[in-house]
This record gives structure tokens, sequence and C-alpha cells, in this order.
């Protein structure tokens, strides 16, 4: 199985989601696509198998991949203050892989219905998930 992870900014919840996975199911393969270049090198600190920067990397690994793992502003065109460009968002949303988002209000987005709680409770749940699946 292949999971992408998709972060941008500092990439701390992509750093965070990258740990988690290789924590609990070592035998994936993690790759970890940033926006910029500071986010990819968390993601590869946390353990990301493959990593890669920048927009054609994440519209390419994101038709290569059954997961793809992040903010819920990857969906967003402009989002991350402006590092989710239109491609990137069309690339994602239009993946045939499954997606795990995390609901984060930065995004210029809310998901209605969705309790309000601390992104390690959604990381834990996303894992729970994605052991479930695996």
């Amino acid at each position: 199985m292949k999971i992408l992870v998709v972060d941008g900014l500092s990439g701390t919840l992509g750093k965070s989601i990258v740990q988690a996975i290789k924590d609990t199911t070592p035998d994936v393969t993690v790759i970890a696509c940033g926006t910029n270049s500071v986010a990819s090198s968390a993601m590869k600190k946390a353990g990301a198998d493959i990593i890669a920067t920048g927009e054609n990397a994440i519209c390419y690994q994101s038709e290569q991949c059954d997961i793809i793992a992040g903010p819920i502003g990857i969906l967003f065109e402009n989002a991350m203050h402006g590092e989710i460009s239109p491609a990137i968002a069309a690339a994602v949303s239009k993946s045939s892989a499954k997606k795990y988002l995390i609901p984060v209000s930065k995004c210029n987005g809310k998901v209605m219905g969705v309790v309000e709680k601390k992104v390690k409770d959604y990381i834990d749940e996303l894992v729970q998930s994605l052991i479930q699946e695996y």
C-alpha cells in the first residue's frame, strides 16, 4: 500500500501523520510531498520512505498512491496561504485514492457536523482507519 501525505507551511501536521503511520504500520510505503522544502524536510525526519517537493510532485504522486492523507485544505485552491495551487487541489480531488483529511479550520473551510478535537486525536483516528483498511 502506498500512502501519500501532503502538507505545506512548516510541515508540522504532515510530520505527525507520517510518524503515526510509520509507528503503527511500518511496512507501508509513505510518500511525503510538501508544497515547500521545509514541509518535505519535516516529513522526511518523521520517517517518510520517499519525499518530494512542489506542485508537479504532488500532482504526479496523487495518481500513484492508494491513499492520500493531509489537512483538508489540500482540496481547496489557494489554501495554506496560497501554497495549494489550483493544480494541486484538482489533482488531489480527482485522484481515485481514498482521502483521509484532517479538518483544520485555517484552510478557509469548515466541515459541518465535525466535532472539534485536538489534531492528535484526528491523527489517531486516521491511523486506526488505516489499520482497519490495511
